[in-house]
């Protein structure tokens, strides 16, 4: 009797084993890959929310430029920061933090708070300097991150302000679009000064601090100085 030949079969152990080393080998690549990602993301914070530019485009911030009013600046006579715009930090959109909170939770990155809103540490990556700073609340720390106006409240109040109702200076004061949380050097150097005085030493972040200033000066009817329109104006011819 003609015995057929069993075909040929790779032997199920064999299979097992490969099986068992490509699954293996996966899981291993897979772990590899989230290991790295979490480091990444611990020890490369994410670019803060505030290098987002302020709403519209380049052309759409020269336009509203165009349309502020230039005039030079009135006497400082009479500003009182917190008589005028309010004490700084209040809670004005009553979410339970006070602003300086709220743009520390917005513009820094692995924060750790003290209940809901008081930041305790985090890390900042300034949006004047782009350096890094380990922000830890204390009495001797507290003031490597400041949070700055944008369109400084002295300013403010030399270019328009002071025609402003009380509410309005205070809404100015606590606006987002008006606030970056910035290395406390930055923020000192730059004291009331405005574009045509001071700008970022980051020059990339140059276009997107001019937006904020001239969306700001939109937003509540302020004006600016022949120099310091010539001066954002360069800057926004330079930007892509």
């Amino acid at each position: 009797m003609k015995v057929c030949p069993l075909p040929v079969t790779t032997p199920l152990r064999s299979t097992r084993s490969r099986r068992r080393k490509l699954s293996t080998s996966a899981i291993v690549v897979i772990v590899i890959a989230v290991l790295v990602s979490l480091a990444w993301s611990y020890f490369m914070p994410a670019v803060p929310e505030s290098d987002a530019a302020a709403d519209g485009s380049v052309s759409e911030s020269l336009e509203e430029l165009d349309a502020l009013p230039v005039k030079g600046k009135s006497p400082l006579t009479s500003y009182d920061r917190e008589a005028k715009f309010g004490t700084a930090w209040t809670d004005v959109d009553d979410n339970g933090c006070d602003t300086r909170n709220d743009i520390l939770q917005r513009d820094l990155s692995s924060i750790v708070t003290e209940g809901t809103c008081k930041v305790m540490t985090g890390v900042l990556v300034s949006p004047y300097t782009r350096e890094t700073i380990s922000f830890k609340r204390g009495n001797d720390t507290s003031a490597e991150v400041q949070i700055d106006h944008v369109v400084a409240l002295a300013n403010a109040w030399q270019t328009g302000a002071a025609q402003l109702s009380q509410d309005e200076r205070v809404a100015l004061a606590n606006d987002p679009l008006n606030l970056f949380a910035v290395d406390g050097r930055s923020n000192s150097q730059k004291g009331a000064g405005d574009a045509a005085t001071w700008l970022p030493a980051s020059k990339p972040f140059r276009c997107i601090y001019v937006e904020h200033q001239v969306a700001v000066k939109e937003k509540y009817e302020l004006w600016v100085t022949p120099a310091e329109h010539d001066a954002i104006e360069r800057v926004l011819e330079g930007c892509a």
